[in-house]
């Protein structure tokens, strides 16, 4: 199985980001992802990270794209690349209307035809290709050039069927987060490899994962504390789709046969590969990532 572990960006300082993506890799992890919040910069973080960390993938999942312009996060990214040795893969989405509107101001009409747009832009840029492009909600004109750089593998937070052609059209692929298996199998899976046109996407699927011996205090966790997810409009669709309640019902929580059944479901559905959040406490943690480093293995 190929699984990556989230590290929390946020955490208490940048030298606990490295330690934990140094003991990531040498657990023997295939990759190491952050988000993009409210706290350090996630690209800027894998750069620093990854210069102390070889080999093991580097993932953003994901950077917003309306706050960035195509041509400045290319620069970005493609300075990341050339830091790290060329191992980033380069998650980007649109994020919500909550953020995009009340948090930075840019209108968020039409959201997938932006995430079309801003794609058409910066995948050439990326392959270091000068663009002139005119669409309706993005200009960019120009080129970046870090010659040592190979482009990155770009994937996309994509769920809704708008969003996921798209990715199957333009992007390598997408990063989910709040499915299931069965999302996966009668959703995700179909709706972007149809779209890839006889490529074969990449489907990361990141979920939260805890080895426990008390399931049902895990699961009442995750739903005091995620609650919210199921008022987000994609997120209430994707669990919709999914049967589920809440988020507490799309969570990988059991023992450690129980939770390798669920995380093989998730591969059987179409997943390429697993982003894992870590939950619970450090011995189920503990748990959790030696059954993880296994399977990996």
């Amino acid at each position: 199985m190929r699984i990556g572990l989230v590290v929390d960006e946020m955490g208490p300082s940048l030298e606990t980001v490295i330690d934990q993506s140094r003991a990531a890799a040498e657990a023997g992890f295939a990759g190491v992802w952050l988000a993009q919040r409210t706290g350090r910069d996630a690209l800027t973080t894998l750069a620093v990270a990854g210069r102390q960390v070889p080999g093991i993938e580097l993932g953003t999942a994901v950077v917003p794209t309306y706050p960035r312009h195509p041509l400045a996060l290319a620069a970005q990214a493609l300075t990341v690349q050339e830091a790290v040795g060329n191992r980033l893969t380069l998650g980007v989405g649109v994020s919500h209307q909550f953020i995009i509107e009340d948090q930075y101001g840019y209108s968020f009409d039409r959201p997938a035809r932006h995430l079309r747009e801003y794609l058409s832009a910066l995948a050439p840029l990326l392959r270091g290709e000068s663009v002139s492009y005119q669409g309706e909600t993005l200009k960019a004109v120009g080129a970046v050039d870090v010659a040592a750089a190979t482009p990155p593998s770009v994937l996309v937070g994509a769920l809704g069927p708008a969003m996921l052609r798209v990715a199957g059209e333009l992007a390598d692929g997408t990063i989910t987060t709040w499915a299931t298996a069965a999302s996966l199998a009668d959703h995700v899976v179909p709706e972007i490899t149809k779209a890839a046109g006889g490529r074969t996407p990449r489907v990361v699927a990141s979920t939260i994962v805890c080895v426990t011996s008390d399931e049902d205090e895990r699961r009442a966790w995750v739903a005091e504390n995620f609650g919210m997810v199921g008022q987000v409009p994609i997120y209430r669709a994707m669990l919709d789709r999914s049967h589920a309640a809440g988020p507490e019902d799309t969570v990988v929580i059991g023992d450690e046969a129980g939770v390798e059944r669920q995380l093989r479901r998730l591969f059987d559905a179409g997943a390429t590969e697993l982003v894992v959040v870590l939950l619970g406490s450090d011995e189920e943690q503990a748990r959790t990532t030696a059954l993880l480093a296994d399977l990996a293995g």
